[in-house]
């Protein structure tokens, strides 16, 4: 039986995210070294926060939110373990959290007609390209608070 957890990241997750990232087969890095060790660190806490999936205690996932700019700044999952809910989990738990720092909405942007376009369009998010982007935008709004009228 597979053991699934979720926890806020560290950083002796950072290699384990950085190999998540580095063999996803879309949305690949033209250039690996942009996103740095320390650019994973800043995001623990720093500029925002990060979770990671563990099954059977090892990293499965991590997804990243920017608490300034109100975005989810990545959500990765181990191609090994894509299919089992991680990424639905973790982008729940990301935009959660933003929501609860105060923003209206969450916004991301991902390669167009890849996998994680059909992603979070089947999440409910909505989906924005315009001629020129190279990047297909979403925006996800908070979740209108239900009003109880009392009545007597």
């Amino acid at each position: 039986m597979t053991t699934t957890s979720y926890r806020v990241a560290c950083a002796q997750d950072i290699p384990a995210m950085s190999a998540i990232r580095l063999a996803v087969g879309e949305n690949k890095l033209r250039d690996p070294g942009r996103i740095t060790p320390k650019m994973y660190a800043d995001y623990l806490d720093a500029l925002g926060r990060g979770w990671v999936c563990e099954r059977d205690g090892v990293i499965a996932g991590f997804a990243y939110a920017d608490r300034e700019d109100g975005a989810i700044w990545a959500l990765f999952v181990d191609p090994a373990h894509e299919g089992c809910g991680i990424g639905k989990h973790l982008l729940a738990l990301a935009t959660g959290y933003l929501f609860e720092q105060g923003h209206a909405r969450v916004v991301l942007s991902t390669g167009p007609d890849t996998r994680a376009d059909r992603f979070y369009t089947a999440q409910g998010w909505q989906r924005s390209f315009t001629a020129g982007d190279r990047d297909a935008c979403f925006t996800l709004n908070r979740p209108a608070q239900p009003s109880f009228n009392k009545q007597r």
